[in-house]
């Protein structure tokens, strides 16, 4: 059974505390810029919500919604490989308002951001953010740095050459339909040595890239 989760919304349709995800998704699902989190417990959120949301959320957040897992913490044997580049996507709804990002792994230093955009799927916004990643260090000579998602989706898509969405084109998402068939063709006429690994989030925390809004 999953656990159960207790959802902060600061900036969205009806701002509160929500118990459940479908409640909170209708207060953010097309809200742009919408800033929510998830907490363990009801007396977590309730302190969240009634603290300023950048406690909470984003790069200098002081507060974490749950137990904090450093991989700087690990012997190096069984830390991430270093240096490397870590990559990840963040979407307020399904479809919805996409964005992503390529950070340094050890110091969380960006690299590179895009978005956001309207219309897209969290799988096609880390599908995008490893073609960015390897376009990148491609394009600066850094052919062998190994590259982190923590989304097997998204590794399996690269692998592929393409980007199986069932997402359907349309007016508001033609800028993401037009990044996707651009990464496809990267992969179609390029070749990379660039290792891609899944981030082992069970043991090493969220990855680098994470946008916060979990």
């Amino acid at each position: 059974m999953a656990k159960k989760r207790f959802y902060v919304v600061w900036d969205g349709v009806n701002p509160g505390v929500y118990a459940d995800w479908k409640s909170c998704e209708a207060q953010i699902k097309g809200y742009p810029a919408a800033k929510y989190k998830a907490f363990n417990t009801e007396e977590e959120a309730q302190k969240a919500y009634a603290s300023n949301c950048w406690n909470y959320i984003g790069k200098n957040a002081t507060v974490t919604a749950r137990t904090t897992i450093r991989w700087q913490d690990l012997p190096k044997a069984k830390q991430p490989l270093l240096p490397s580049l870590s990559v990840d996507a963040a979407c307020s709804g399904n479809p919805g308002i996409m964005e992503y990002r390529g950070v340094d792994t050890a110091t969380g230093k960006e690299i590179f951001k895009v978005g956001p955009y309207s219309g897209g799927t969290n799988n096609i916004g880390e599908f995008l953010a490893l073609v960015h990643g390897l376009a990148l260090l491609d394009k600066v000579g850094k052919p062998n740095l190994p590259i982190y998602s923590d989304s097997r989706t998204a590794i399996a898509w690269v692998k592929k050459k393409n980007a199986a969405t069932k997402l359907v084109p349309d007016k508001e998402n033609g800028i993401i339909f037009d990044l996707i068939r651009r990464a496809e063709n990267w992969l179609l006429t390029h070749s990379y040595a660039n290792p891609i690994y899944k981030w082992d989030t069970d043991n090493w925390g969220e990855v680098p890239a994470d946008f916060g809004r979990k």
